[in-house]
């Protein structure tokens, strides 16, 4: 007897704490596994010990018949020991974490909570943090909205000793920002019409996304009206055409203008008048060089000084006077630089010589006197 118990202690494989060994599940139920691991006993594992995180039950983990690693954590005591599959796990997982960073590959990383500075993610049993900088390309004021979403990150910082690992996203994110820029900065040219999406709203204007590459509307560019706030005219998420008026590659910079790809209203109105049409306005502004008069609503000729009145002066309101009503002319409509000039002067001499020439005409049509023909 002796010497089968010696020779089947010889045959046993040596059972060790701190080390992982190959176990068999032989029982399950909600709460925890018995594993036969050659010990004396089949020792029980909590279901906390089987994943992380915790299941809702071990019987989602494991089954019966089922071969596993377990962490040998001690041995002895009532129930034979304590194991840990997660540890086992997540020994392993370290060690092929490790050939991920070192291959540059990616992993996947359910998002778990919101912590002080980021996110705490599980990736392959294994705890994470994403800070909140290396989330987005740009800034996120509330990261809840990641919990429970699951992201491609990549591990940028493995210190297995402090159980530390941290992942980014944003590094994944640039790359890929570089290849579309790549794409379209090849094709890209100041004068194209491109599609695009509103992807973020500033007081300076909008940053539009134009096939991966967000371009930078101004807000001088979103309307033809004046705009106090972007968010007047356009919406996160909307889809729209826009003008490409300057590609700088090397600054890896699009200015866009969403504007440009309308007809001006300025030319709708412009294209009523005609150059020596006489018309009537209000005077709506004073300047050091004339008067703007309102032709229209949101439409304006100048009045340059020397066209205010027939005798020189050196102030505008020596003239007229900010709601003066005037009749002037249409002396110069230039569509390229969107100017129009009027003249209160030359119409009020138009206006002479109109009533000088029905005089005359009058004059011509007036039968002749008795009188008259004695002169003659």
């Amino acid at each position: 007897m002796k010497t089968l118990l010696e020779e089947e202690e010889k045959n046993s494989p040596e059972i060790r704490e701190h080390e992982v060994v190959k176990g068999k599940v032989v029982l399950v139920n909600k709460s925890e596994a018995f594993i036969d691991i050659g010990y004396k006993q089949e020792i029980p594992v909590p279901k906390k010990e089987l994943a992380y995180p915790e299941p809702d039950s071990a019987e989602d983990v494991v089954k019966v018949g089922d071969e596993i690693d377990v962490y040998i954590v001690s041995l002895g005591g009532e129930n034979g020991g304590l194991l840990s599959k997660v540890k086992a796990d997540r020994m392993a997982a370290w060690k092929d974490m490790e050939g991920v960073k070192e291959r540059g590959e990616t992993v996947e990383a359910k998002i778990q909570q919101v912590v002080k500075g980021g996110l705490v993610a599980s990736v392959n049993g294994l705890r994470g943090f994403i800070p909140a900088s290396q989330m987005e390309l740009h800034f996120v004021k509330d990261l809840s909205i990641y919990v429970g979403q699951t992201v491609e990150a990549l591990p940028i910082e493995i210190d297995v000793r402090k159980q530390r690992l941290v992942l980014s996203r944003r590094q994944l994110l640039e790359a890929e920002r570089e290849k579309k820029q790549e794409e379209v900065f090849a094709t890209l040219e100041a004068g194209q019409t491109v599609h695009g999406t509103v992807k973020r709203l500033v007081d300076y204007g909008a940053f539009i996304d134009i096939g991966g590459v967000d371009g930078l509307a101004h807000i001088s560019d979103l309307a033809w009206h004046r705009v106090s706030k972007p968010s007047d005219v356009l919406h996160v998420g909307q889809e729209l055409d826009v003008y490409v008026k300057n590609v700088d590659k090397e600054a890896k910079r699009i200015s866009l203008s969403v504007k440009d790809t309308m007809r001006d209203p300025w030319l709708d109105k412009a294209e009523k008048y005609a150059e020596g049409d006489h018309i009537e306005g209000k005077v709506i502004k004073l300047t050091d060089f004339g008067a703007f008069m309102e032709i229209e609503p949101g439409f304006d000729g100048l009045i340059p000084m020397g066209e205010l009145a027939d005798h020189r002066i050196e102030r505008a309101d020596e003239a007229v006077h900010v709601g003066d009503i005037v009749k002037v002319k249409v002396l110069r409509i230039d569509m390229k630089r969107k100017r129009i000039s009027l003249s209160i002067t030359k119409a009020k001499r138009d206006g002479d010589n109109a009533i000088y020439k029905r005089y005359m005409e009058e004059q011509d049509d007036a039968p002749t006197t008795i009188g008259d023909e004695v002169k003659d």
